[in-house]
């Protein structure tokens, strides 16, 4: 036992509990300023942004139709408001991709006084994949899982022979929850770091419950993707599936680095 606190904390006491609220109170005003100023910034190329991002719907509709995409205006709204708060939600989350390394430099700097001194050095690195994950989710998503999302959709739409009048309001839900909650999803092997950092998990366990993580995967899959999509099911489950993989890979390295060897389970 004495063994595990030095290695959790080997030169930090620990912090009082309204200190330690106050770090967190810190990181959080900080990270929301970012955001603030950001998403400022981002809102003078909304206009780019919404046409970045209802380009992927705009495409796949134009292959549905056999029509030129220019031609295609299928968005319109109810509320007079909702144009300026959808771009504004748009410019949003937008700035949180802008930011990401930020942010998880403010995750590394809360979190660091738990780790060995030679952990500690690794801030500039913890950013860098961490940063990397999130937003390789998001372009996987974008150019691979929302476009064929956006086919199956549309397919019996257009065999029912329905006309599209979206609101950019619920477009935008099922685009930033797609791209939002697959860049999240790519943060796995990072997530699983921690958790073998603090000997949660072992990469012993994960291989032997494998089975038992494809079946709740699936149904994680199934219950992320809207409808009836049974392609788009398997498709992000195939990729949740390949990051668990992956996290164990991280999982046995953290083992590995471990003085001593892996923990027993």
């Amino acid at each position: 036992m004495n063994e595990l606190i030095a290695e959790v904390l080997p030169d930090d006491r620990p912090l009082p509990f309204w200190q330690h609220m106050g770090e967190v109170r810190d990181r959080l005003i900080r990270s929301a300023l970012a955001l603030l100023v950001s998403t400022a910034a981002a809102y003078f190329f909304r206009f780019s942004l919404w046409d970045w991002a209802k380009r992927p719907f705009i495409a796949a509709m134009a292959r549905r139709l056999q029509v030129p995409a220019a031609t295609l205006q299928p968005f319109a709204f109810t509320d007079l408001a909702e144009p300026f708060f959808s771009l504004m939600r748009l410019s949003f989350w937008a700035a949180v991709f802008a930011v990401s390394p930020y942010l998880f430099y403010q995750v590394w700097t809360f979190v660091r006084p738990a780790l060995r001194e030679r952990e500690k050095k690794m801030a500039s690195t913890f950013v860098l994949v961490t940063s990397a994950c999130f937003i390789s989710g998001a372009v996987f998503s974008y150019f691979v899982i929302f476009p064929i999302l956006g086919d199956l959709l549309l397919d019996e739409a257009v065999k029912a022979g329905l006309r599209a009048n979206l609101r950019p309001t619920e477009y935008l839900d099922l685009f930033l929850y797609t791209v939002a909650g697959a860049g999240i999803s790519f943060e796995a092997p990072v997530l699983f770091y921690f958790l073998a950092r603090f000997r949660l998990v072992t990469s012993r366990s994960m291989l032997r419950y494998w089975r038992e993580a494809t079946v709740a995967i699936l149904f994680a899959a199934a219950f992320l993707t809207p409808g009836d999509v049974i392609a788009t099911t398997i498709l992000f489950g195939v990729v949740l599936l390949g990051l668990y993989f992956v996290s164990t890979g991280v999982v046995w390295l953290v083992e590995r680095s471990r003085r001593g060897g892996p923990t027993p389970e």
